[in-house]
């Protein structure tokens, strides 16, 4: 029995009112799933329920069988939704049903774009959870009380789906949440029982509790023989396996219910990109099963957003976002760990410290990377697929898992010279194939895009030699880099660091010409270097140019432009440090500086070749206007 007294309105976040008007228009054409995710949520209230109740069984109240209870009143045109789980009191109500609690939703706002397909894709990213009542409702109401409160203490909610909700006490006897769906004009084919039992059977099917729906009675008949049969009483029955579905055996698991497990677990509208269901014995008994998304959430990189498994021990549910299980560079990863060798009571304090977490953590770290190694192998499409939208995470892995180091680097993808578009589809090992005879070492440049790599002056020599390099542009390479520093045995190599040097690539004419030039040009390069004073680390000939005059690179031992320019972006102090100027002693502007006798005129031009190699690099000057005023005086003369 409910019975509301006091009530008072209170207007919707605006971020609500947005989502609503979006949900309404946009998901309209997938409207079944407002079913799956207000029984998913009653389903989570009971699991709430059941964990709380480890430490303090009176939540109970007397009424241990959890359960989803799904009526409709064709009359009245509702649909009625209720559980009888965790509940909630006045302030959860406000705090869950009048704001949209959630990290990122500013991001996820950000991001819409007025196109109900694409728009309808986000939101089954963000997880519409209790608003998608509205796609089917023009209003709906809530009753509402929190297990371990008395029956006065209930609430009940109730809007239209516009601006504003009203909140009342409610007078409820049964804990838990009824949701009542006032259907809208033309959703009356919702009102059915064969309806409604289909969409549960597709939907929620593997939920853990049951889902039960009223079994009419069956009325005293007789047999064609004469005999008679008892009638049979109404009773509610499950219309669900009701088994968690981790725990049956994969045999028994269709593609279906896996995918739509995974939708429960991550409220996500598209079906995952793989999964791995594995159940260990021995020395550690647990059982995980892992998704990985086809599509990137919105707020991947909202640092405040929880991210982790779905926790059970010994099939209680213990905690969402158990974030102890699973590396932050795998933080896409969704699923459930349900282990035999934690205890009941442990909490997120305890889990920090345990050895068996530990256990659990690199035991699943493991199985993910190997479901990664296998779709790389098997399927090139589908793995190019995830690594566009979690490459720049999975890069991360390096610097934070040492031990895993050499799998996650076989795992990395980057553009290069080889296949010059700029998607990153080349592995490691795919480089090391196509390896020069005598080449050693795998080069790469690290740079602010794509086209700013591809077009670097760095990569003449090694497109005269035909030698491939490694484009990375994401601004997390340079910090991937400096964690990574071989592979396989072979050396990682910046083109734009140190002194170059090819090695066996290199022929003997080559090297012989480079002798005589470092001779004749040694007075030059001594004039240079006097002119230009402390701008400069060192002036030396280079012989990775065949058509730019000139360059700068960084010091074998110091930080590299990109990185410098990385730190800088986050507000770290960077060292001081001077480049090392090359210049091409077979460009003509080069021979042409170089046999300048007046020293003004040879120091606006060695000045200007510096500043075109430093822009070329870093993008900027710390003082252009002197870059154009030189331009224009050499110009003029």
């Amino acid at each position: 029995m409910t019975d509301a007294v006091h009530s008072e309105t209170h207007g919707f976040q605006a971020e609500v009112k947005q989502l609503l008007q979006l949900m309404i228009h946009s998901l309209y054409s997938n409207k079944e799933i407002f079913l799956r995710e207000l029984v998913s949520n009653a389903a989570d209230a009971a699991d709430k329920l059941r964990f709380k109740a480890l430490s303090n069984a009176d939540l109970y109240e007397s009424d241990g069988d959890l359960k989803v209870r799904l009526s409709f009143d064709a009359e009245a045109k509702t649909i009625t939704i209720a559980d009888n789980g965790i509940g909630m009191t006045r302030d959860e109500v406000i705090e869950h049903l009048g704001t949209i609690a959630k990290s990122g939703t500013k991001e996820f706002f950000s991001q819409l774009s007025g196109d109900q397909a694409k728009d309808s894709q986000l939101i089954g990213q963000f997880g519409v959870g209790f608003y998608s009542a509205f796609i089917v409702a023009d209003k709906v109401t809530v009753n509402t009380r929190a297990a371990g409160t008395e029956a006065a203490q209930g609430v009940q909610w109730q809007s239209a789906g516009e601006g504003d909700y009203t909140v009342a006490d409610l007078n409820k006897a049964d804990r838990g949440t009824e949701i009542i769906l006032h259907l809208r004009e033309g959703e009356e084919e919702l009102l059915n029982d064969w309806q409604l039992r289909s969409i549960i059977g597709k939907y929620s099917d593997h939920i853990s509790i049951p889902v039960e729906m009223w079994k009419d009675e069956v009325p005293e008949s007789e047999s064609p023989e004469g005999e008679k049969i008892a009638a049979v009483p109404g009773e509610w029955e499950a219309i669900n396996k009701a088994t968690a579905l981790w725990t049956r055996g994969k045999n028994d698991i269709s593609n279906d219910e896996y995918n739509e497990f995974y939708k429960h677990i991550s409220h996500d509208f598209e079906d995952p990109l793989k999964w791995s269901h594995n159940r260990v014995e021995g020395e550690q008994e647990y059982t995980s099963l892992l998704y990985i998304p086809a599509r990137a959430p919105f707020d991947l990189w909202n640092r405040e957003k929880q991210h982790g498994l779905k926790l059970y021990v010994q099939r209680v549910f213990i905690m969402d976002d158990a974030e102890q299980f699973m590396p932050t560079y795998l933080r896409f990863v969704k699923g459930v760990l349900d282990s035999n060798d934690l205890p009941l009571n442990v909490s997120r304090e305890i889990l920090q410290d345990t050895k068996v977490t530990t256990k659990l953590r690199n035991a699943c770290t493991k199985r993910v990377l190997s479901m990664l190694e296998k779709l790389a192998k098997n399927d090139a499409e589908k793995y190019q697929s995830f690594w566009n939208e979690f490459g720049q995470v999975l890069k991360e892995g390096p610097a934070e898992d040492m031990a895993n180091k050499e799998k996650i680097a076989k795992l990395l993808r980057f553009s290069s010279t080889e296949t010059d578009i700029p998607e990153q589809s080349v592995s490691f090992d795919a480089y090391i194939e196509r390896m020069k005879e005598g080449q050693n070492k795998i080069y790469y440049i690290t740079a602010d895009s794509f086209n700013a790599a591809k077009n670097s002056s760095h990569l003449e020599i090694f497109r005269k030699k035909g030698i491939e390099v490694m484009l990375l542009c994401d601004r997390i390479d340079e910090w991937l880099l400096s964690h990574l520093n071989d592979y396989d045995g072979k050396t990682l190599v910046s083109v734009t660091k140190g002194d170059l040097d090819l090695g066996d690539l290199d022929d003997a004419e080559s090297k012989a010409e480079k002798e005589k030039q470092e001779t004749e040009f040694a007075s030059f390069l001594t004039r240079a270097k006097e002119t230009l004073g402390d701008k400069v680390a060192e002036v030396r000939l280079t012989h990775r140019l065949t058509g730019t005059p000139s360059c700068i690179v960084a010091g074998e031992h110091d930080m590299s432009t990109q990185m410098m320019k990385l730190m800088q972006s986050v507000g770290q102090d960077v060292p001081e440090q001077k480049p090392v100027f090359e210049l091409n002693p077979e460009h003509a502007m080069v021979k042409h500086v170089a046999d300048i006798q007046d020293e003004e005129s040879f120091g606006e031009w060695i000045n200007l070749l510096l500043e075109q190699a430093v822009l070329s690099e870093k993008g900027n000057l710390d003082d252009p206007s002197e870059f154009v005023a030189r331009i224009n005086a050499l110009l003029m003369k």
